[in-house]
């Protein structure tokens, strides 16, 4: 008999467990925005097809109507007042401080515990709209509709502008990175928004070089564990720093010699001076 209840008792159990599971998998689970993503640029033959905006230097943020997010589905914990009078439609765009700021907008934006003080400084520069179904120069008029008619202080809206020729897009390219700006986004004008990486949103970066000798090897994890995992290297100027990307197995196996000298790419510097982004290029041919 005891043993009837028992079974009776666990098959009740279970039941409740099976109700409750997918309403607790469902309050913890993080989704992912789903967001446009960018290609590498390349050349095109009439840049006047293409939208172009500055490639802010900050964090990627979405708006859902209600709440910021990151790119990867983490509540933001802003003050409320950052977000007060928002559109109740997505937009997606980018919280930044100001160029060269990147460390002190993530510091900011990724605190859970608030503080309005340098909440103050950040704003979400907005550069599209996921749910609209229109071309990106509809999207563009729509936008500047939005934050003209929004009384926030802390939302706006990208600069997009039209050039006419290849020359016109270098010639900003270098303006912008001569600012301690990132790079530019080139934005096709007549497409629609696409959920994940599309050759229709380009980041044009200015790719630089340099040369520094290596001073020290850093073991490899995982897949490279016994190989290299990166070198340790410093400029003339005396700047230290690793570079940990741009090997090859082989070289991985067979790293540039503690002494000689490197040449990496990276893209811009930081405030303290070292390559953002550094890769190895090569080791210097001996003259």
């Amino acid at each position: 008999m005891w043993q009837t209840r028992v079974k009776l008792f666990l098959k009740k159990i279970l039941l409740c467990i099976m109700l409750i599971s997918p309403v607790l998998a469902e309050k913890t689970q993080k989704s992912k925005p789903r967001i446009q993503q960018a290609t590498q640029y390349k050349a095109v033959n009439d840049i006047s097809q293409y939208w172009i905006s500055e490639k802010l230097d900050g964090m990627r943020g979405y708006w859902d109507g209600k709440q910021l997010f990151t790119r990867q589905g983490n509540k933001i914990h802003n003050p409320s007042w950052f977000t007060k009078d928002w559109p109740t439609i997505s937009m997606d765009g980018e919280l930044w401080v100001a160029r060269d700021e990147f460390q002190s907008t993530v510091s900011c934006v990724r605190r859970i515990k608030i503080n309005d003080d340098c909440w103050r400084n950040v704003r979400f520069m907005i550069f599209d709209l996921p749910n609209h179904k229109a071309t990106f120069t509809d999207r563009i008029k729509m936008m500047k509709n939005l934050t003209s008619n929004t009384q926030s202080n802390y939302l706006h809206m990208i600069q997009q502008v039209q050039l006419k020729n290849n020359q016109q897009l270098d010639q900003l390219l270098t303006n912008i990175i001569s600012k301690q700006g990132e790079g530019l986004m080139v934005h096709k004008a007549n497409s629609y928004y696409y959920v994940g990486r599309s050759s229709n949103l380009m980041k044009f970066k200015k790719v630089q070089d340099a040369e520094a000798i290596v001073i020290a090897y850093i073991g490899g994890k995982g897949k490279y564990k016994g190989m290299l995992g990166a070198i340790t290297v410093q400029t003339e100027t005396g700047i230290i720093f690793n570079i940990g990307s741009g090997f090859s197995d082989n070289e991985r196996a067979n790293p540039p010699a503690i002494g000689s000298t490197i040449t990496y790419k990276y893209n811009g510097k930081t405030k303290a001076n070292i390559p953002r982004f550094a890769r190895f290029f090569r080791i210097r041919n001996k003259e």
